[in-house]
């Protein structure tokens, strides 16, 4: 349902100090990704306050200066600048909805959640009614990026919004791709399935070669002296098989955040008119891995799928 006939409540005029200077930031969600950019953000000198829905996975940003709060109305109450960082659209909906009528009207709101082109629409309506400075900025990254402020944030905006967000986007990230178009199209959210795409791809079939060279009595090691400093030897892969082996599923991104991800994806293609065979079957995949019990693991967990039936 449309958002953008709704009638905010009267805000508050700006005061938003030079971009020079230290911004008044409020951090909706604060699970893996949302508690390190929190505290990137608190590293870069700005005033952050931090709001999670289970309030004890906040409460340990307080150690790195983070103002944690128990209401997001309070986080959000004259910040400069939002960034909503929750597990999907109906998340962010839920909590902006009424986040949206004690923001200031000029305050800047970057919606880095990965929701998809869809849900995006219905929260740049939202916050064009209550004349806000809206961004469709999802951010590539896990865990330790997210900590040392190396993310990559992919933003569609305009061009008041990228420089009222720009000492946010500094602190979070190692660069800003501006995407061109409409940030009510998610032209940005549509990258962000397209290079999540990807990843997923990468993720399974890394899971799906260890578990084939386990049950054919393949050592690990001569497939990677194989691929050695080739085309087919890929970080990632090096990466989340390390995982595999060590049995080290501690997570930068769980297997149900995958989940949700590789759904959003499925369902993008298919309104688009696309068949996607290898996105379909990462949804099965990961949600048997999920079923498993390894859904709060790393996403390379959707190994133990190979296994499960």
């Amino acid at each position: 349902m449309s958002t953008s006939s709704q009638q905010p409540h009267p805000a508050p005029q700006s005061s938003r100090p030079s971009p020079s200077g230290p911004l008044t930031v409020a951090v909706l969600g604060t699970g893996i990704m949302g508690a390190g950019m929190a505290r990137s953000l608190a590293a870069a000198g700005h005033r952050v306050r931090a709001w999670n829905r289970t309030a004890d996975r906040a409460r340990p940003l307080a150690e790195y200066g983070v103002a944690v709060v128990e209401d997001p109305l309070e986080a959000v109450r004259d910040a400069d600048a939002v960034v909503t960082m929750l597990l999907d659209g109906p998340a962010v909906l839920a909590v902006m909805r009424d986040g949206v009528r004690v923001m200031r009207q000029d305050a800047v709101w970057a919606q880095c959640s990965t929701v998809g082109p869809r849900a995006q629409r219905e929260l740049a309506e939202l916050a064009a009614g209550s004349g806000l400075l809206f961004l469709d900025a999802p951010v590539l990254g896990t865990r330790k990026p997210a900590e040392t402020g190396q993310l990559t944030v992919l933003a569609a905006g305009s061009e008041a919004a990228l420089a009222a967000a720009g000492p946010v986007f500094d602190a979070i990230g190692q660069r800003t791709v501006r995407v061109a178009g409409e940030p009510a199209d998610g032209p940005a959210s549509a990258l962000k399935l397209v290079l999540n795409s990807w990843v997923l791809a990468l993720n399974n079939a890394t899971g799906e070669v260890m578990a084939l060279a386990k049950a054919l009595g393949v050592d690990p090691d001569r497939f990677f002296e194989a691929v050695d400093g080739g085309a087919m030897d890929v970080p990632y892969l090096r990466m989340k098989a390390q995982a595999i082996r060590s049995g080290d599923f501690a997570p930068s991104f769980t297997v149900e955040g995958a989940l949700k991800d590789a759904r959003l994806i499925a369902a993008a293609a298919e309104g688009a008119g696309v068949r996607l065979d290898l996105a379909e079957a990462g949804v099965e995949r990961l949600g048997r891995a999920a079923a498993a019990g390894h859904g709060s693991e790393d996403m390379a967990a959707a190994y133990f799928a190979s296994f499960t039936r």
